[in-house]
């Protein structure tokens, strides 16, 4: 199905062979390759300003000679008329079809099939500009339905999913393809959410839900990590965490996430670089939208506690009472060595900008993480966890962490991810709870023994356990999708949505 290079130079070239039998019009068996090429080049500097990918367009077109590939393989059996249709239909996705100048290749083609050219050379712009237009507006449809019109690496500083994006390898494999058609039909997304999502959106006339749902349609179009049929997701507006196995629900709880940034904080912090003073420094807690594996499960973890917390919360505490870190179970380091006696430090002597200090919270019940912590490879340390402060999750708005992921049933989480008595109940009674099985009774009667003896210093310490395999786990973000056979909406607390459609605005 490809054009041949030695072709081209041919007399007639194929192009001229293909159009002179269709028409029964003897003036394309005079098409000249090198006249037509001064066209097509000038064409093509005229037009590649505004191609989304000209690079790609002039490479693929350099390496074939500048011949009308489109045009040659895709005008007589339609599929140019074909492409057109879909662009002019392309509103059921939500994208303005004068994006893709559906109505300028419409009349090119209609110019074309008019056969009313006197010299062959009154074709040559035409079919060049077909050609090209063509191309064009075929890889942006194709992009933005199988990748998304955004890469929301590009917009988000705290988005760290590796999203697949167009590349001029996969480009060039759809300008060489054997069917416009199939590869049009094949890009429609099939996704059950991005459908349901898709008939609100055609079903609606209000617009600000049009607007959310258009939004979520473009966060289904993205081109994420496969995840298998097996994963945990931790949606942020939700503030839920849906642990999935196939279509069914594994377990399903409630989260608290990290807190909005502050408002005005992209100025702030223009502020805070000029004037580097940690009171001109915003707040930005925020949980970063990442895809990891679960790895690993603490029990009775030790807080290693970040730098910015201890300066904007640690120290003003300890100055305040000077018996809050040891009430608080707080170790403190200086050079890697533990302080003997940390309420006895004058904190006057120390700015918080400079600490010399680390702090850490041991292994207990009032530890920040509570009892449990789940662990996964990321570069935000972040991490899900148990809290000592259940009140968080009657809240309606649960964005009130420090970044990391606080769930609300640790136990039955942790339970799942081992999925083996013998480990959840050792791990059990690591938080001093009972086995399950009656046969594991003297571990737990042992270990409160040995808590219980008052002869020896019983110290609390981390245990590790490892889940029976690691368990994909995708942080991510959506505002609207279906459950249940309707469209469940959530605010844009992070403010996301607007950054998004601001981004979407020139393909609306």
């Amino acid at each position: 199905m490809f054009v041949s290079a030695c072709g081209w130079f041919k007399s007639p070239p194929e192009i001229g062979k293909v159009l002179s039998e269709h028409f029964k019009n003897k003036i394309y068996k005079d098409f000249d390759t090198v006249a037509y090429d001064s066209i097509f080049v000038k064409t093509l500097d005229s037009l590649s300003d505004k191609f989304v990918n000209p690079k790609t367009i002039k490479g693929y077109y350099a390496n074939n000679h500048r011949q009308p590939v489109l045009v040659t393989r895709f005008y007589i059996n339609g599929n140019l008329d074909s492409l057109v249709s879909y662009l002019n239909e392309s509103k059921v996705h939500g994208f303005n079809p004068k994006i893709f100048k559906g109505d300028e290749i419409k009349s090119l083609l209609d110019e074309l099939t008019a056969n009313k050219f006197k010299k062959v050379e009154e074709s040559y712009p035409v079919i060049a500009k077909l050609e090209l237009l063509s191309a064009n507006a075929y890889l942006n449809y194709t992009n933005y339905l199988k990748f998304g019109v955004v890469n929301p690496r590009n917009i988000f500083s705290r988005y760290y999913i590796k999203v697949k994006r167009p590349d001029s390898a996969g480009m060039t494999n759809l300008l060489n393809g054997v069917s416009l058609l199939d590869t049009l039909r094949s890009v429609q997304p099939k996704s059950a959410q991005y459908k349901a999502l898709q008939t609100a959106y055609l079903n609606t006339d209000a617009y600000d839900e049009k607007r959310i749902l258009l939004l979520n349609m473009e966060r289904f179009r993205w081109k994420m990590p496969e995840t298998g049929d097996n994963y945990v997701q931790v949606n942020i507006p939700d503030f839920r965490l849906t642990w999935l196995d196939k279509q069914d629900t594994v377990i399903t709880m409630k989260v608290c996430v990290g807190g909005k940034r502050e408002n005005g904080y992209e100025e702030k912090l223009k502020a805070f670089a000029k004037s580097g003073n940690l009171d001109d420094k915003p707040k930005n807690h925020e949980t970063p939208l990442l895809f990891s594996k679960i790895n690993s499960i603490q029990a009775n973890p030790i807080w290693n506690i970040p730098v910015s917390i201890a300066q904007s919360e640690i120290y003003w505490m300890a100055r305040k009472d000077p018996y809050y870190l040891s009430n608080s179970n707080i170790k403190v380091y200086y050079k890697d060595k533990l302080i003997g006696e940390p309420d006895t430090i004058n904190w006057n002597r120390y700015s918080r900008d400079k600490l010399p200090f680390k702090f850490k919270q041991g292994s207990g019940g009032g530890n920040a993480l509570g009892k449990f912590k789940f662990i996964f490879d990321n570069s935000s340390s972040i991490y899900l966890h148990d809290t000592n402060n259940k009140n968080g999750f009657n809240l309606i708005n649960r964005a009130i962490s420090h970044g990391c992921v606080r769930i609300e049933k640790p136990l039955e989480f942790a339970e799942l991810l081992v999925k083996d008595s013998y480990t959840y109940d050792k791990l059990r009674a690591e938080v001093d709870l009972p086995p399950i099985d009656s046969t594991h009774v003297k571990w737990y009667k042992k270990r409160m023994a040995q808590k219980a003896d008052t002869l020896k210093a019983f110290q609390l310490k981390p245990a590790w356990f490892a889940p029976k395999k690691n368990v994909p786990l995708i942080i991510t973000y959506i505002t609207a999708w279906s459950q249940n056979d309707k469209i469940e909406y959530r605010p844009d607390v992070y403010g996301m949505d607007e950054k998004l459609w601001t981004a979407m605005k020139k393909f609306r």
